[in-house]
């Protein structure tokens, strides 16, 4: 935040244009990075994730009743085991983002993605909101939840979607002093693009996403609160297969994030594996893991330079 914005009217009509222009410009999206086609000639790059939260939810919140905790054991102990069953039966590589915390309970379920071919990526310590948190506990998070991940796999993940989907004053500069290939946590275009911070290229690439293609606005239930699912897993379905379509029309990314405890319940699994057999019937879909969707992203920048390694080519659906 500029200097002068101590001193800032409590009203933003107020303010003078340094500063909101200087708000806006601090994170913004640079070039497009969508390339003229995608691995192996693809049409279509389609990259799904799923953000493994489990019991970090009430725990990031102090919620520590038994039931709020179930919700999110679920998501480990049903949810998760169909989800890998499906992608195997599919082929399809993915992405899980996961706090550290959840898989530190969770340890072998962690160790299972990246040994069934999937990318794991973080996802923050507790699920905290990095938008409260000062810079040095916010970085502190990140970087203890980095080594996490990396202790448990054995591999160090090179992308990051932050907890709240969004970034404090510290968050971007956090993610390259860790050397981070990617984020997935903001929403400024449908297609992967480079962050720009203050009008300067970072070289960061952005996976962005979007509550249109996420399954907890949908589906979500708090029985304290106004929260209520008040969707048909099928009309959400379709929300998702023309997105897919879209994307197909414009030769661009269909990404997705879901999360175990919500669309590991059996009704709604079911839409999945309609979605999946519904992108399968077409011709030059790549399926890709945010990794790998990062690395075909970069051969848009001038240097192509990657910190994260090379990834095999994603397996196509049969």
């Amino acid at each position: 935040m500029p200097s002068e914005d101590l001193d800032l009217p409590a009203e933003s009509w107020q303010w003078p244009e340094s500063t909101w222009r200087g708000h806006v410009d601090s994170v913004r999206a640079g070039r497009r990075l969508t390339p003229d086609r995608w691995p192996g000639g693809a049409r279509v790059a389609v990259a799904l994730s799923f953000d493994s939260d489990h019991e970090t939810i009430p725990l990031r919140d102090g919620e520590t009743s038994p039931g709020r905790l179930a919700q999110g054991e679920y998501g480990a102990r049903a949810g998760a085991p169909r989800i890998l069953d499906l992608l195997a039966r599919y082929s399809v590589p993915t992405t899980f983002f996961m706090p550290a915390v959840s898989a530190l309970l969770h340890p072998e379920e962690a160790r299972s993605y990246t040994r069934d071919g999937h990318e794991l990526a973080v996802h923050g310590w507790i699920h905290e909101r990095n938008m409260l948190l000062g810079r040095d506990d916010e970085r502190e998070l990140t970087a203890r939840a980095l080594d996490t991940l990396t202790t448990l796999t054995g591999q160090r993940p090179v992308g990051i979607r932050t907890p709240s989907w969004d970034f404090s004053e510290s968050t971007l500069d956090i993610m390259l002093d860790l050397g981070f290939a990617y984020d997935s946590s903001l929403m400024a275009d449908d297609e992967p693009y480079e962050i720009v911070a203050h009008g300067r290229p970072t070289g960061l690439v952005e996976i962005p996403v979007d509550w249109i293609r996420d399954d907890a606005p949908y589906f979500t239930m708090d029985r304290y609160g106004s929260v209520r699912p008040h969707s048909r897993p099928r009309d959400v379905g379709e929300i998702w297969r023309d997105e897919f379509d879209a994307a197909y029309r414009d030769g661009g990314v269909f990404q997705l994030t879901l999360h175990p405890h919500v669309i590991g319940h059996r009704s709604r699994l079911v839409v999945l594996r309609e979605l999946l057999d519904h992108i399968g019937s077409h011709r030059d879909v790549w399926f890709a893991t945010h990794a790998q969707l990062c690395d075909a992203a970069r051969t848009c920048l001038d240097d192509t330079t990657s910190p994260s390694s090379p990834a095999p080519d994603a397996p196509e659906h049969p």
